[in-house]
């Protein structure tokens, strides 16, 4: 029998995530996790020193369709994509589910598969289909009753009761702080384990959601949108257990292609800016190479 200790990532047994999400959530500090929108993306934040990640719904829209977060993406193209991504990586991971993709059976099945994909938190909403990006307008409500049976639809069909479900509103925009607030609270009171108030639009918006929610709570740093951009440490002390970063990767991404390309374009090479890339070697050990390739040498030489 091969020593499986030194699997490659995407060949072990994750077991134990859900749990230690919880137990990170628990913690004193504040929760960082940065978004993901494929498997590089995943291990870049999980090889960066963080403890989970961010599936971004937006991202993966952009990724695998070329297409802006509007709703347009299949339930089965996006959960082929985050299994993908789920075996990527060790690290707990927290994924966007829109709305759940239909009705009350649909969000069992979409709490159901998102569980044995290897997920540890789903994010459900409260907007209409199609959905739109949280931080535009044009967003369209659902009402309190059909959100709190997609989340009492989630938490029933969990296995694995450190299984997070998160209830996020988008209705703070159109209805004031004081409605998403209300809305949260009848959300929790339905099994939600964490408080996804979008878009609040202030300091002093962000500091009553953590007065008023007993949840655990959740900001989204969105550079150039709604909320105030603030430190981690600010968010800590006004009250925030958890802080995501859904676009800064993409976007440093695509700003950085960008500009090596038109260098190649301009200058004919892309000499100059390697200090912008990976070495060959460390791309390769960004998916555990030697790993991959000492345990497919325990089968014979090829």
């Amino acid at each position: 029998m091969v020593d499986k200790k030194n699997l490659p990532v995407g060949l072990k047994n994750k077991k134990g995530r859900n749990t230690q999400l919880r137990k990170l959530l628990q913690a004193d500090g504040i929760l960082v996790a940065p978004g993901a929108f494929d498997c590089i993306s995943g291990r870049i934040v999980q090889n960066s020193g963080f403890d989970a990640l961010y599936l971004t719904g937006a991202g993966i829209s952009m990724s695998l369709m070329g297409a802006p977060d509007l709703g347009m993406l299949s339930y089965g193209e996006i959960i082929s994509h985050i299994r993908r991504i789920a075996d990527a990586v060790e690290i707990p991971i927290i994924a966007d589910a829109d709305t759940g993709y239909g009705g009350p059976l649909n969000v069992v099945r979409t709490a159901r598969d998102y569980e044995k994909a290897g997920i540890s938190c789903i994010q459900i909403e409260d907007q209409q289909w199609p959905k739109r990006c949280g931080h535009m307008m044009n967003r369209v409500i659902a009402s309190v009753d059909e959100m709190c049976g997609r989340i009492k639809a989630a938490v029933d069909i969990r296995d694995d009761p450190d299984f997070v479900v998160m209830a996020r509103t988008d209705s703070r925009t159109e209805f004031g702080i004081n409605e998403a607030i209300d809305r949260m609270n009848a959300y929790v009171e339905a099994g939600a384990d964490v408080a996804f108030v979008e878009s609040p639009e202030s300091i002093e918006e962000m500091r009553m959601v953590n007065e008023q929610i007993s949840a655990p709570t959740l900001a989204n740093m969105v550079e150039g949108g709604r909320t105030p951009f603030i430190k981690t440490t600010e968010l800590q002390e006004l009250g925030y257990d958890l802080a995501i970063y859904p676009g800064s990767m993409g976007r440093v991404l695509g700003k950085s292609g960008t500009r090596v390309l038109e260098h190649l374009k301009k200058e004919g090479t892309t000499e100059g800016m390697t200090d912008w890339m990976f070495e060959q070697p460390d791309l390769f050990a960004l998916f555990d190479y030697k790993d991959w390739t000492d345990y497919e040498a325990n089968f014979g030489k090829r």
